[in-house]
C-alpha cells in the first residue's frame, strides 16, 4: 500500500518530535555536568549533592522519553520505513544521560571520600566537559536541521565530529596526565571511568550524529 505523501510526512514529523524532546531530555542531564565539574573544582559537596539529585531525576525523565519513542514508533508501524533510523538515533543519545548519571555520581564519590586530586587536574575536568556538552548541542543543530534537507544535515553533523576530535584529544593529554599524578589508587580507578565516561558521551553524540545522517536521505 503506497501512503499519500501527506500522512507520510504526518508520521516523519511525529516521530522527529519525540525523538527531538527525548534528545532535548538528555542534554538537560548533559548540561549539568559541566556544572557538577565545577562544584568539585570548588569543593562544594553540599552544592554537588543536590544537584546529583537533580540529575538523577533528568536521568529517570531520559529513559521514560525513550520508552515514549519506542512506543510511539510501535504504534506508527511498518509504515515509516525510517522507524529503525529513529529508534537507533534515540538508542545512542539516551546513552549519553546514562554516562552523565555515572560522570556525576564518581565524583561525588570521589567527594564524599575526601580523595585529593591535584588542581590542574580538576580544571582539565572542567575543560573536558564543556567540550563534551558542546558535542551534544552541536548534536540537537542536527535534529533541528533535519528538516531543511540533507545538505545543511551533513554540514552540521560534520560540526559534532569536529567537536568530538576535541574532546578526544582533551581526553588523551588529560589520561596521561593523570597517570603521571601518581594518585593514589582508588582515586584514579574512579578518575579513569569518568575519563572514559565523558569520551563515550562525546563518541554516543558522533554516532547519534550518523544516525541522523540517514534519516535525512528518508525526510
Amino acid at each position: 500500500m503506497v501512503l499519500p505523501a501527506e500522512t507520510e510526512q504526518r508520521v516523519k514529523r511525529r516521530a522527529l518530535s519525540v525523538c527531538r524532546d527525548s534528545l532535548r531530555k538528555v542534554l538537560d542531564v548533559n548540561r549539568k555536568i559541566p556544572q557538577m565539574a565545577e562544584f568539585f573544582l570548588k569543593g562544594d559537596k553540599e552544592a554537588a549533592r543536590q544537584l546529583f539529585i537533580e540529575i538523577k531525576k533528568d536521568e529517570e525523565e531520559v529513559v521514560k522519553a525513550r520508552r515514549l519513542v519506542s512506543k510511539e514508533l510501535s504504534e506508527i508501524g511498518a509504515i515509516l520505513l525510517s522507524r529503525e533510523d529513529f529508534l537507533r538515533f534515540t538508542n545512542l543519545s539516551s546513552e549519553i544521560g546514562d554516562f552523565s548519571e555515572g560522570i556525576a555520581y564518581y565524583l561525588l564519590q570521589i567527594m564524599e571520600h575526601k580523595w585529593k586530586l591535584p588542581e590542574d587536574i580538576k580544571k582539565d575536568l572542567l575543560k573536558l566537559a564543556d567540550a563534551v556538552l558542546e558535542s551534544v548541542l552541536k548534536l540537537r543543530e542536527v535534529m533541528m536541521v533535519l528538516t531543511y534537507g540533507t545538505a545543511k544535515t551533513l554540514e552540521k553533523a560534520t560540526d559534532v565530529e569536529i567537536a568530538e576530535r576535541i574532546v578526544d584529544d582533551l581526553f588523551r593529554a588529560l589520561t596521561i596526565k593523570t597517570l603521571n599524578s601518581k594518585l593514589d589508587m582508588p582515586v584514579l580507578l574512579l578518575l579513569r571511568d569518568i575519563l572514559q565516561l565523558l569520551e563515550n558521551s562525546a563518541d554516543k553524540a558522533e554516532d547519534a550524529a550518523d544516525a541522523a545522517r540517514m534519516l535525512s536521505f528518508t525526510m
